[in-house]
């Protein structure tokens, strides 16, 4: 898997964070202490990260994410008592939005830390349908 390394440190720091401070907080305490793990981990991230949403070329506004993690995965943070499919495709909706193909769900509003592995579908499959082009392409030459 794609950046499996690296999701699982992400998900190792979060496990520490809710080991340490267990369920109850609000959203905020769990990112702050989060990005305080990442950085004692040495996990490069830009936490609140600002990025920009369009539509067919426009700008329509923007999103901050709750970490951009070494350039390449998107972490989004829970802290409900269970996760659900709205917060599932609301993080699979701002990896479409960022072009980006990998990102983590992460609620720590559970009794234990609840995470979800989420791709974009889109930008898989495209790769995939390239990958096999540009093999289907090499075999006829």
């Amino acid at each position: 898997m794609k950046h499996e390394e690296l999701t699982r440190k992400i998900i190792g720091a979060a496990m520490e964070v809710h080991n340490h401070l267990g369920n109850g907080f609000q959203e905020v305490v769990y990112q702050r202490a989060l990005s305080i793990e990442m950085n004692l981990q040495g996990i490069a991230h830009e936490r609140e990260k600002e990025m920009p949403l369009q539509y067919k070329g426009y700008d329509i506004g923007k999103r901050r994410v709750d970490f951009f993690v070494e350039g390449c995965i998107m972490v989004e943070i829970k802290a409900v008592i269970n996760l659900e499919d709205v917060h599932l495709a609301q993080a699979m909706n701002y990896l479409e939005a960022y072009n980006m193909e990998i990102g983590l769900l992460l609620n720590f509003g559970a009794k234990s830390l609840q995470f979800k592995r989420v791709h974009n579908n889109k930008l898989i499959n495209k790769s995939s349908n390239q990958d096999n082009q540009a093999n289907h392409g090499a075999d006829n030459e």
